[in-house]
């Protein structure tokens, strides 16, 4: 929220959402649309200043069911919202109200110019009133705070989304700040003046006892007694008759004082007359739960997680939490250590109960079974509980509504079998536990969400040392280091493994880290006896999740331990299944639910290692071979055409291999922009390094060597000098096993110039010699010019010119023998380059010249670029600054619009060696930014660059 002055444009909005949701500006009201962009602007007004995540809005407007294109939804009522605030606005970018923010978007507004704000600001300067002992000051201020509200908050709104959970947290502010007003207005005598806006709040809250308590002692203090005493026989009977209870001891002193002629509320305890309900003892017996299991002694870590369970607390925003991640990640003793810290803030006592959703032990308990038991733990008799479900609910939040009590519900099953347990009360606090990803509760009852993630790799360290004693584990640290490692820092199979060490004292923990070494493709190692125990054996730990899927999502996690890493995206998941993407989208919002796979980013998914284990024993007890390798190769499929279509975007002037047709089933992805390509090369190069390796081991010979040919340039530009010369390096042996002469010579190419880069030269000239000749004997025209040109690459890096030159006139050759432009005008280029290494920069400048015109000519981009670059470094070098910024810069706006990372940085530091004898300032400036993008690739010419820097006025700034 804003704390200067609002802007112009926010003092002509006026809104309000106390009531009917209305919006003014420079004094007109306006028309808000239809229900769900009027619904938008509501749900951002009630956290007007804060950010509402995009999935908050989603499922506040659709709950568990949103349709396909929600988001897009969403996104065009808030640019209509954003047309109807600001009009006159151009671009997102220009939004001052209505703002991108943390995800999702924030309201920017002044506080004058939202009743909502005013309300709380009037409300919480009440409360400062009321603790320093200023009664009269505290009535002023709160009950101007109640004049603002109109009626029920958004009460515009259709019902099913007026209801929802976000305003009606903003009704309950509202009933909380008449209770404070009545009493703030007997403490100062001001109860003419609360008596209106008092009995508008006790019509709407008939069941809140202090609110009525309150209601009834302003009414007698204004002389109405008989009116005071109507309303306590009114409210007795409704709590009768709808919840079977008797009024509660404050209810029953109101009654008492207006009896005896006073309404101070000084004395709260009801007379022993008073006592006797007039329909029977119905009122339970106070008791205070105590259920909470044992805190773990041994605890470890979860700081943070820690912290932000109490400042959800301390903040008061949510009356609910709900703590979810992966099975064995530690969720129910965070739940119980962090409830043993907080105990004491519930003087009413603490609740617990295991909900068994996922147990194997049995099917879930029902919300009813768990309401009766926590009612007969709050001393209300069996025979007293009512038969159905409804009558339960409101019974167990009637019970609730007077007390402080902390509700822990463990290893829930869903949201439905969780809603019923939520107290009303807001003195309540509710923790829930889940495998499942219980957003449903975030929509209908405010909950706030925690994904409780593995350790980190100190506090797992800790939590060996916790248990096999500091002495141990620091006498073999590397020892400690690496099973927690094997273990994948997972709380459940630390402390089987733990378990395992205890009972074996004298070995060494180099033995145990060697143990799980061998049976790291397995989980036997995680189960303490030969006999399965389900709570500490690791399998049937997970088995209860997966059990619980349905067909299509237990089929697809059983094929997701294909994918190259612990990531997969939506398409690869669709190609590993072989499903539509719609339907594998349903699947995989499945799997997140249960905490299998997560959605870590839109359409990209993670899970834990020791996850793919599972999955992959499953798929091998339950799975056809077939099966699998049909998998396996829509996979590779995917990889490889997404590949091929993500570099033919962004290298334009080189040649790509042609590929065979994709298995059925596969998603292949195509770009409109090379940015986006880029990012997916970026995002999915693990993988691929991954799969081009593992596929080259497995013995093919076809598949690796196009996976390889279509990374190349990719690899180079990043500087993954290592990784490059792995993956062409398989491919080559795989090609030779296969006797695939055509993969032979785009190996032997790729290798030979991955291995010029790295300056191990003879090896190169050796690899690109073979290509030379395989590529003759294929009558490949464009390959064998192609290897004439790394051939010259080698020759320069030797500084055999000559010998380059005579490369790049072969190549030139067979370039005019094949009609081929682009290669004309990149050797072109090339052999500029080549002059300019050579001193002979008019030389270069003419060269660079005519493959700037080809290049232009036949509408490349990327030639055209390196083309102006090297005409700007050779203007440099004859000391044409002028002329070398204009051609540099020219190449620089080209690469942006390419968004080729490497190339932009390449060309800015070309930038800053002609400022830097007259402009060390730009040309620290171009150097700095250039090594940002190296950095962010990992690109070893990174520290060139840092060189560079220290050498400028002494170094970075």
């Amino acid at each position: 929220m804003k704390s200067g002055p609002a802007s112009a444009e926010e003092n002509s909005l006026r809104l309000a959402i106390l009531g009917p949701l209305r919006v003014w500006r420079q004094g007109a009201e306006l028309h808000l649309g239809p229900p769900k962009q009027q619904s938008v602007l509501a749900l951002l007004l009630v956290q007007a200043g804060q950010p509402v995540p995009l999935h908050h809005l989603v499922d506040s407007l659709w709950g568990d069911d949103p349709p396909e294109r929600a988001v897009n939804v969403v996104h065009r009522h808030v640019g209509a919202l954003r047309r109807l605030l600001e009009p006159g606005l151009t671009q997102r970018s220009d939004a001052h109200v209505l703002v991108r923010a943390a995800g999702g978007y924030r309201l920017d507004v002044g506080e004058d110019a939202v009743d909502l704000l005013r309300f709380r600001r009037l409300r919480d300067a009440g409360q400062e009133a009321v603790e320093s002992d200023r009664p009269g000051e505290a009535a002023d201020l709160l009950l101007q705070a109640l004049s603002l509200r109109r009626g029920p908050t958004a009460a515009s709104l259709p019902p099913g989304l007026r209801s929802h959970t976000d305003f009606a947290g903003v009704d309950a502010e509202f009933l909380r700040a008449a209770q404070a007003a009545a009493a703030a207005a007997l403490a100062s005598g001001r109860t003419e003046q609360a008596l209106p806006l008092l009995r508008q709040a006790a019509q709407e809250d008939s069941l809140n006892e202090a609110l009525q308590a309150g209601f009834i002692r302003v009414l007698a203090a204004e002389g109405f007694t008989a009116q005071a005493l109507e309303q306590f026989q009114r409210i007795r009977t409704r709590l009768a008759d709808e919840l079977g209870v008797d009024p509660g001891p404050e209810l029953r002193a109101a009654q008492a004082h207006v009896l005896r002629g006073t309404a101070s509320p000084a004395d709260d305890t009801p007379p022993a007359t008073s006592a006797a309900p007039a329909h029977g003892d119905r009122s339970p017996a106070l008791v205070r739960p105590a259920q909470l299991p044992a805190d773990l002694r041994v605890f470890t870590g979860r700081r943070e997680e820690i912290e932000h369970l109490d400042s959800l607390l301390t903040a008061g925003t949510h009356t609910a939490v709900t703590i979810g991640g992966t099975p064995g990640v530690g969720k129910t003793t965070l739940a119980l250590h962090w409830a043993h810290r907080t105990a004491r803030r519930f003087p009413d006592g603490q609740l617990y109960i295991n909900l068994r959703g996922y147990d194997p032990a049995g099917d879930p308990l029902t919300p009813s079974m768990a309401i009766c038991y926590f009612l007969e733990s709050l001393g209300i008799p069996s025979e007293r509980i009512p038969s159905g479900l409804d009558s339960q609910t409101a019974l167990y939040r009637s019970v609730l509504a007077r007390r402080r009590c902390l509700i822990v519900l463990d290893n829930a099953r869903n949201a439905e079998q969780v809603r019923p347990l939520l107290p009303g009360n807001p003195a309540c606090f509710t923790v829930v536990t889940s495998r499942e990803q219980l957003t449903g509760l975030v929509a209908s009852a405010g909950a706030s969400l925690l994904n409780v993630d593995v350790l980190t790799v100190a506090d797992a360290f800790d939590f060996l040392t916790r248990r096999l004693g500091r002495a141990r584990v620091e006498r073999s640290r590397e020892a400690a280091l690496a099973i927690v490692e094997h273990c994948g820092r997972l709380p459940l199979t630390l402390a089987i493994v733990c378990a395992r060490a205890g009972s074996r004292p004298t070995a060494p923990l180099a033995d145990i880290a060697s143990e799980l070494e061998r049976s790291r493709d397995s989980l036997q190692a995680f189960t303490l006896s030969g006999a399965s125990d389900p709570v500490t054996d690791t399998r049937s730990v997970f088995s209860w999740s997966y059990r619980a899927l349905t067909g299509h999502a237990a089929d697809a996690f059983r094929r997701l331990w294909l994918s190259p890493s612990h990531t997969v995206s939506l398409q690869a998941a669709a190609s590993l299944t072989g499903l539509p993407m719609r339907r594998t989208r349903q699947v995989m919002s499945e799997l997140h639910r249960a905490s299998l796979w997560i959605e870590y980013r839109s359409g990209h998914y993670s899970t834990h290692e020791l996850l793919k284990k599972f999955s992959q024993e499953l798929s091998r007890a339950e799975d056809a071979e077939g099966v699998v390798e049909g998998a396996r190769q829509r996979l590779y499929d995917h990889y490889l055409h997404t590949a091929h279509n993500a570099s033919s975007a962004i290298n334009t002037h080189r040649e790509h291999p042609t590929l065979p047709a994709a298995a059925p089933g596969t998603q292949v992805m195509t770009f409109a922009g090379n940015a986006y390509a880029a990012d997916w090369l970026h995002h999915e190069m693990p993988a691929l390094h991954a799969i081009a390796v593992r596929d080259a081991d497995n013995g093919a010979g076809v598949r690796p060597w196009r996976l390889a040919a279509v990374l190349e340039l990719i690899l180079d530009r990043s500087g993954r000098r290592q990784e490059q010369t792995e993956i062409q390096s398989a491919a080559l042996l795989a090609a030779q096993r296969a006797g695939d002469t055509r993969g032979q010579a785009q190996m032997h190419r790729s290798l030979g110039f991955a291995l010029g880069r790295t300056g191990q030269r003879a090896q190169a000239a050796n690899h690109l010699g073979k290509a030379l000749e395989f590529f003759s004997e294929e009558g490949d025209l464009l390959g064998e010019a192609l290897s004439h040109r790394y051939m010259a690459f080698l020759k320069n890096a030797g500084e055999a010119h000559g010998e380059a030159l005579t490369h790049y006139e072969a190549a030139l050759a067979l370039y005019r023998k094949a009609h081929h432009e682009i290669g004309i005008a990149s050797v072109t280029n090339e052999v500029g380059w080549t002059r300019i290494l050579m001193r002979d920069y008019e030389g270069a400048v003419e060269h660079c010249r005519q493959a700037v015109q080809i290049a232009h000519r036949i509408g490349n981009l990327n030639v055209e670029a390196a083309s102006w670059d090297s005409l700007g470094v050779a203007h440099h070098r004859l000391g044409r600054e002028p002329e070398a910024l204009r051609a540099l810069h020219r190449a620089l706006g080209h690469y942006r619009s390419l968004n080729d990372a490497y190339l932009i940085a390449d060309t800015l530091v070309h930038i800053g060696n002609v400022h830097s004898p007259a402009s060390p300032d730009k040309a620290r400036q171009s150097w700095t930014e250039a090594l940002a993008i190296l950095d962010s690739l990992g690109h070893p010419e990174g520290d060139l660059i840092r060189e560079r820097l220290k050498d400028v006025d002494g170094g970075p700034r």
